[in-house]
């Protein structure tokens, strides 16, 4: 049985899109700050699937000085929670991404890498509850961190999922 399908119902109502499309809106606004580009839309995926779960978000390091390859190893679960996880969460971020686009809170390139435009997102982040807020500082972090440990495939592999 995954993690998913465990959740509370407290739990699962941070799975609507309106709250997964915020979530990959975070990992973006993370990733145009720490690199000043377009996300792509792989990273805010990982990211908010990442994000979502609660035995990764607790174990995410505090800052993304810390490597990416010796933290997995660090914390096997986290690679346990990605394989079984991931295509389940995946399919419900997917959505909230769709709903990001249309409500403009994200936007995208001729290339097809996504950013969130000016004043759709404000940088103070808050929430009704301390999950939310999790939620969105995890996404914030990995959208920061996941691209500095190497491509997009090689980042997945270590997580344990199929790039």
């Amino acid at each position: 049985m995954s993690e998913f399908s465990t959740l509370s119902r407290d739990e699962r109502a941070l799975y609507n899109p309106a709250f997964t499309g915020l979530a990959a809106a975070r990992a973006v606004q993370g990733h145009q700050t720490e690199f000043g580009m377009p996300c792509p839309v792989v990273i805010a995926t990982l990211a908010a699937v990442m994000a979502l779960q609660p035995t990764i978000r607790t174990a995410l390091p505090r800052s993304t000085a810390s490597g990416l390859h010796r933290w997995v190893q660090e914390h096997p679960a986290v690679r346990a929670s990605m394989t079984l996880n991931a295509t389940a969460i995946a399919d419900v971020v997917r959505p909230g991404l769709l709903m990001a686009l249309q409500t403009r809170t994200l936007a995208c390139d001729a290339q097809g890498r996504l950013h969130v435009p000016n004043k759709a997102l404000k940088k103070a982040i808050t929430g009704g509850s301390d999950d939310v807020i999790a939620v969105q500082k995890a996404a914030l972090l990995l959208g920061r961190w996941l691209p500095s440990a190497g491509s997009t495939s090689t980042v997945m592999t270590m997580l344990g999922v199929r790039p």
